[in-house]
């Protein structure tokens, strides 16, 4: 398969790029580096796989629309999986105008020439923010999310809607993924993990928003790459979905889709915390503060959906999934 892979140098990019090769197909990787966090642990992400066989690799900006036209024309991709996007809750507000170019003008130029070089399905990531304060757990791609808590949740849900309306007026296949809360190995330096990771081995204190009640859906790397295959794999069809699935009850008959990716299992961000300690046989040092702009008290997945779509069941438990990540974290930056 010749597959179009945005954000190929980020964290869930850089591990979808390095399975596909290791099965055989060819990819082309599309990022623009920028510095909202470390671009040192993008390049070396890449080193992993950006010599193999079957791999070419592009330094552009989704809102460039010749150079993204040009790869388009250059490399014929059959599928595009755009994982492209300025992430981030906290720095949506600060920054607002970076989603908007990246997750809505990015995005728009994405959507236009998937349709103009017929691609056989476009994949996209979505967001678990979508569903902002919902207090109805688990979250179901069946539920309403009209209120978005902060503009990166909006950018997201707006790219449902764009993918919505090309797949309705071009029957162009579109499956919108809702990510929960993606940690393991090569993970963004501005996630919570990676945060208390170093505070904790710098013995600096740790900043426990929502005065450390907080419970997130976490969802270890292997995993989500696992649903995002299967998703690759089996476009979204003109018909209704599959008998059992919950999806688009509601919805046209557009050959488009929404799954949510996550463990199902949510966890207190405490017991996280407590996880850490064992493994880094030290001590937090905690801050408890009230809940930030933006935030969601609690995450929870339905993932009944993709279960029985595409058979999706994620295995690594918190302790296991964190393990792996300490174990990459200090053989990466060491103590």
């Amino acid at each position: 398969m010749r597959l179009i892979v945005t954000g190929a140098a980020g964290f869930i990019g850089s591990h979808l790029v390095d399975r596909l090769l290791k099965r055989g197909d060819l990819v082309l990787g599309i990022d623009n580096h920028n510095a909202y966090y470390d671009p040192r642990i993008k390049e070396a992400r890449l080193r992993r796989f950006a010599d193999l066989p079957g791999y070419d690799h592009h330094r552009i900006d989704l809102c460039d629309r010749d150079a993204l036209t040009a790869c388009f024309e250059n490399f014929r991709p059959q599928v595009v999986v755009n994982l492209a996007a300025q992430a981030g809750v906290r720095y949506s507000i600060e920054n607002p105008f970076a989603y908007i170019n990246s997750n809505i003008v990015g995005f728009a130029n994405i959507l236009e020439l998937s349709r103009e070089f017929k691609i056989k399905h476009l994949v996209y990531a979505s967001s678990s923010s979508v569903y902002g304060g919902n207090e109805e757990f688990p979250f179901s791609e069946g539920h309403q999310v009209d209120h978005p808590l902060s503009l990166y949740a909006a950018s997201k849900k707006s790219n449902e809607l764009m993918a919505h309306a090309y797949s309705h007026l071009f029957e162009l296949p579109s499956t919108g993924l809702r990510f929960f809360t993606v940690y393991g190995p090569w993970g963004r330096p501005d996630m919570a993990l990676f945060k208390f990771t170093k505070a904790i081995l710098k013995r600096e204190p740790i900043q426990l928003y929502n005065y450390g009640n907080h419970r997130r859906d976490f969802t270890y790397i292997d995993d989500i790459i696992d649903g995002v295959l299967r998703v690759v794999d089996h476009p979204a069809e003109c018909n209704p979905a599959r008998p059992g699935s919950k999806l688009r009850a509601n919805s046209s008959k557009a050959p488009w889709s929404i799954y949510n990716i996550g463990n199902s299992k949510p966890v207190s961000i405490r017991e996280v915390v407590s996880v850490l300690e064992g493994l880094l046989e030290e001590k937090a040092i905690v801050e408890l503060l009230p809940l930030q702009a933006g935030d969601v008290p609690d995450t929870h997945s339905d993932i009944t959906a993709i279960n029985g779509d595409l058979g999706y069941t994620p295995r690594t438990t918190i302790t296991e999934g964190v393990t792996k990540f300490i174990e990459w974290y200090l053989d990466y930056y060491g103590k």
